[in-house]
């Protein structure tokens, strides 16, 4: 039903990715997301903030290489 995500949580949300499925997290409780649509929507935004956390890792690795290959600091 629901797609793996890097992050079990999304971040500023009361959503958590357990065991491939989708639970609503407040102060009284969980219960799981059973709606399709919105499950998918989930899914889609974890897939693309994953994406997002790569994207941004591999400008950092880029960064720092292009650091350690500039003796005088300049980039």
């Amino acid at each position: 039903m629901s797609a793996p995500a890097s992050r079990p949580r999304l971040p500023r949300s009361p959503v958590v990715l357990r065991d491939g499925q989708w639970w609503l997290v407040g102060r009284a409780g969980s219960i799981p997301a059973s709606d399709p649509a919105f499950t998918a929507v989930l899914d889609d935004l974890a897939q693309a903030m994953a994406a997002a956390d790569r994207a941004v890792a591999e400008l950092r690795t880029r960064q720092n290489d292009s650091s350690a290959s500039d003796p005088g600091g300049r980039r």
